[in-house]
């Protein structure tokens, strides 16, 4: 078989041979000789030689239409601006000669071209910002123009449906349908590819379910066994974190009343509590900051801003129990280790209140990269503990996108040798939103979402802790699917930012950084603000959340569940590549409860888990005071008087 094979290559690789030799001896009997060469050569016709481009290079080869713009230069401007003022010259001339009252209108109409023609020409020439400007005066300007409307054009002339980031056409469709509450159901079957990368589907059974959105839809937040006592029920989608200052006053009124219209909660973000946010009358989460607004004081001394429990408790009397649970932030996806400084000069009157500043305000105000109030996990467990005092028993939680897992180990580490810690930690993924940020950062830094809760899950399972501390996330949530995504992985509950912005009217014009936002969603100028009335858009808050929440409970009963906690990464399946699905669980393993304490775990994880006992652990931050053993005692007993009240009735 092989010589046989081997003989076959031979007759082929001969019977090219024999094509190139044939080719080759064809070509020498019919090519001239070197003499003949020589003889001919005066009877050949000369070679054309190329002739060299006439001007300048045009730009397509091939038409006689000259490239106007490589000609345009200063001299053709100053030609082309002499002819302009002899022809608008003449034509005033002869309207006043012969006048006639008709002809001086479009002679002085020339006139003021003109004179338009050459200001903004000799401005161009004279100004050294702008080469193209310096070099095609006048005619350069259209460059600037064409880049100013370039992004709506592109967006309402040239994208298709799945193309504009960071939400495609379609998702920001679905959000402005069910928040204008009109049909949003899709005609003639999907425009995905099902067979492509990525593309994922959840597996239905024969045998759906129905589920109980009073019940099945939301999840309590807050355990005894770390001093909790006024837990919250949560809903399983939630406004996330938007500043004030951030996004205007009727943006954020408007995102309160729908909360409180659907009974969901409202994130404040770290610029503090507004008279907005209080007047909406909505469930609050109230997110503490590296600036400590509205419950820090600037140290005279340093300038920096620190925190103080007086301020802190003064600001959850002022709310009257609208605060149901408090999130310290340690970073955001968007730009996670970077602070932020708002200068002086934008420290409105309502601004200072919401963050209880100085105002007029005498310095800029800083938000550091980091705490000044904790530097390591005991500390910051501390000053959980501090904080769930103060408030009388709220739960407490941290928000962050995972950077090192290691120093998210350490924290678990710390939190399981102190038998306490947050209530919830709200994970931010890569992909999340802001208003600005560098590049770098909300390009290149921090776990994109489904890594960042995967780590944070296992870790806490790992850890025997994920039943008393609930797993929030945020990240591009924008449908039904994409929360049951992400509750496959591990959260009990979504947030979202940006769809609620959409809800609100936000076309993502990309002008959050410019004061500037068309809609009056993320802009302070009162003028823009006009647009949007807080009376008509908390409806269409209210109405997307309601609708997603419900599409997502359809597909849960779907599945064959009645709860939303019964959704696990086995029920969503994901093309990883051609040829090759996986469930998330596959794609994502789980790990055992308690793994990690007994070194059962995962390889790498227990590799992070162990390397994690040599960071920032055993320091001390006895300036808090927290008598923990007094809190969690009674927490319990309180819970326990709870529970036999409920058994008597």
């Amino acid at each position: 078989m092989i010589r046989h094979e081997q003989q076959q290559h031979q007759h082929q690789h001969c019977r090219w041979r024999h094509r190139f030799v044939d080719a080759r001896s064809s070509y020498s009997s019919t090519a001239p000789s070197l003499s003949d060469h020589h003889e001919q050569k005066e009877k050949m016709p000369p070679r054309p030689k190329l002739m060299p481009a006439q001007g300048r290079t045009a730009a397509f080869v091939g038409h006689n239409f000259p490239d106007f713009i490589e000609y345009w230069s200063r001299d053709a401007f100053r030609k082309v601006g002499y002819g302009l003022g002899v022809g608008s010259g003449a034509l005033i001339i002869s309207a006043v000669w012969s006048a006639d009252a008709v002809a001086i209108v479009p002679a002085i109409a020339a006139g003021a071209l003109t004179t338009a023609y050459w200001k903004i020409g000799l401005d161009d020439i004279r100004q050294t910002s702008h080469a193209i400007r310096r070099n095609y005066p006048l005619l350069g300007n259209m460059r600037y123009v064409l880049e100013t409307i370039r992004p709506e054009i592109r967006q309402y002339l040239v994208e298709s449906d799945q193309d504009g980031k960071p939400f495609d056409r379609m998702r920001r469709s679905l959000i402005y349908q069910r928040a204008k509450n009109v049909d949003d159901t899709m005609a003639f079957g999907t425009r995905r590819n099902v067979y492509a990368t990525n593309y994922e589907w959840a597996c239905h059974s024969m045998w759906p379910k129905t589920v109980d959105l009073d019940h099945g839809a939301r999840c309590t937040i807050g355990t005894a066994d770390f001093g909790t006592t006024k837990p919250y029920s949560a809903s399983v989608l939630n406004i996330s974190a938007m500043s004030y200052g951030a996004i205007s006053d009727n943006a954020i009124l408007a995102l309160n009343r729908g909360a409180k219209m659907g009974n969901f909660y409202h994130n404040t973000g770290e610029g503090g509590v507004s008279k907005s946010h209080q007047a909406g009358g909505g469930d609050i989460v109230w997110n503490v900051g590296t600036g400590y607004f509205g419950c820090g004081i600037t140290n005279p001394k340093t300038g920096h801003r620190e925190f103080d429990a007086d301020t802190f408790q003064s600001t959850i009397n002022e709310c009257k129990g609208q605060i149901k649970m408090i999130e310290i932030k340690l970073s955001q996806g968007a730009k996670p280790g970077h602070g932020g400084i708002l200068p002086k000069s934008k420290i409105t009157k309502e601004i200072a209140e919401a963050r209880k500043l100085e105002y007029p305000a005498t310095g800029d105000c800083h938000s550091p990269p980091g705490h000044s109030a904790f530097s390591t996990p005991e500390e910051m467990i501390e000053f959980i503990m501090k904080l769930r005092q103060l408030s009388d028993g709220l739960p407490i939680g941290i928000k962050m996108c995972v950077g090192d897992p290691t120093e998210v180990a350490s924290l678990v580490r710390a939190m399981v040798q102190m038998g306490n810690g947050p209530d919830f930690v709200s994970v931010d993924g890569g992909e999340g939103g802001t208003g600005a940020a560098p590049p770098e950062y909300s390009d290149s830094i921090g776990l994109p979402l489904e890594e960042g809760l995967v780590v944070v899950r296992n870790l806490l399972t790992g850890a025997g802790l994920k039943d008393k501390v609930k797993l929030n996330c945020a990240g591009r949530v924008i449908s039904g699917f994409s929360m049951l995504r992400m509750i496959a992985l591990g959260a009990d509950i979504t947030c979202a930012a940006r769809a609620f912005m959409m809800s609100l009217g936000c076309i993502q014009a990309l002008k959050c950084n410019t004061n500037k936002c068309p809609t009056g969603v993320a802009t302070q100028n009162k003028e823009l603000q006009y647009g949007l009335d807080p009376n008509d858009k908390c409806h269409r808050v209210f109405n997307y959340h309601a609708k997603t929440v419900q599409a997502a409970a359809e597909v849960v009963g779907s599945i064959g569940y009645e709860s939303f906690e019964q959704v696990n990464g086995g029920d969503l399946m994901r093309r990883v590549r051609q040829g090759k699905i996986q469930t998330l669980s596959e794609h994502f393993p789980e790990v055992k409860a308690g793994c990690l304490l007994d070194g059962t775990g995962p390889e790498k994880l227990q590799e992070v888990w162990d390397a994690a006992a040599n960071v920032n652990v055993g320091s001390s931050a006895t300036w808090l005071e927290v008598d923990v053993a007094a809190t969690v005692a009674a927490a319990k007993q309180e819970a326990g008087q709870a529970s036999k009240g409920e058994a008597k009735q």
